[in-house]
C-alpha cells in the first residue's frame, strides 16, 4: 500500500487559506525568480528604467488606460491602475479589455527586457482567465518570464486587487524578431 505522504501525486492536502497543495507549489514557482540569461545589451532594460525614474515618457496607451509603470528587472515587471468608472463595460464591472491591456502591459515589458539592443519582438498569443468582477480597484500586474529560448518567450501575469485577491492570470507567448524584421518596431 503507498500512503499520500509517500507519493507527491497522490498529496492534495489543504494548506492554510483554502489552498491545496499544488496550487500553494504554483504559487511559490510564480514568486521564484526563474533563471535568465541577460542580455549582453540592456537598452530595453534601461529605457523602461527610465520611464519608472520619470526621465522619459511613458507610452501613450498608459496615459489613455491610465496604467502606472511601477517596477522592472530582467524578466520581471510590475503595472499597477486605479480601476473606476471609466474602465466600466456596459454591465458597470471593468471592462476585459482594460485588465488585457494592463497585463499585456506588464507581461511586453518583461519580454523587452530580456531583448537584445538590435531585437524586437511581437506577441504570438495572450490568454486571460477571468477570476472575479472588479468595479473600483487599485490592481496590481506582475508579469514574470517562464522561459526563454533563442526565438521565443514564455511569460505569465496575475493580476491582483490591494486586498491581494486574483482577479485574473495571464498568459503569453511572444516571438523575438531580428534583422530586418526587427526594423522600426
Amino acid at each position: 500500500m503507498i500512503l499520500a505522504t509517500q507519493c507527491p501525486a497522490l498529496t492534495r492536502r489543504l494548506v492554510p487559506g483554502g489552498r491545496t497543495g499544488a496550487d500553494a507549489t504554483q504559487e511559490k514557482a510564480m514568486e521564484a525568480k526563474p533563471r535568465i540569461q541577460g542580455p549582453k545589451t540592456t537598452k530595453h532594460l534601461e529605457q523602461m528604467r527610465a520611464i519608472i525614474r520619470r526621465e522619459a515618457e511613458p507610452p501613450p496607451v498608459a496615459k489613455l488606460v491610465g496604467f502606472d509603470f511601477v517596477s522592472i528587472d530582467l524578466g520581471r515587471s510590475v503595472f499597477e491602475l486605479n480601476a473606476g468608472p471609466q474602465h466600466a463595460n456596459p454591465m458597470g464591472t471593468l471592462h476585459g479589455g482594460i485588465l488585457c491591456d494592463l497585463a499585456d502591459a506588464a507581461l511586453g515589458t518583461a519580454m523587452a527586457s530580456t531583448l537584445e539592443d538590435d531585437e524586437s519582438f511581437t506577441s504570438l498569443d495572450l490568454t486571460v482567465k477571468f477570476l472575479k468582477p472588479v468595479w473600483k480597484a487599485r490592481l496590481h500586474a506582475t508579469a514574470q518570464l517562464v522561459k526563454r529560448t533563442r526565438s521565443l518567450g514564455l511569460l505569465e501575469c496575475e493580476v491582483t486587487d490591494d486586498a491581494g485577491s486574483l482577479v485574473a492570470r495571464v498568459y503569453s507567448t511572444c516571438m523575438v524578431l531580428r534583422g530586418e524584421d526587427a526594423k522600426g518596431r
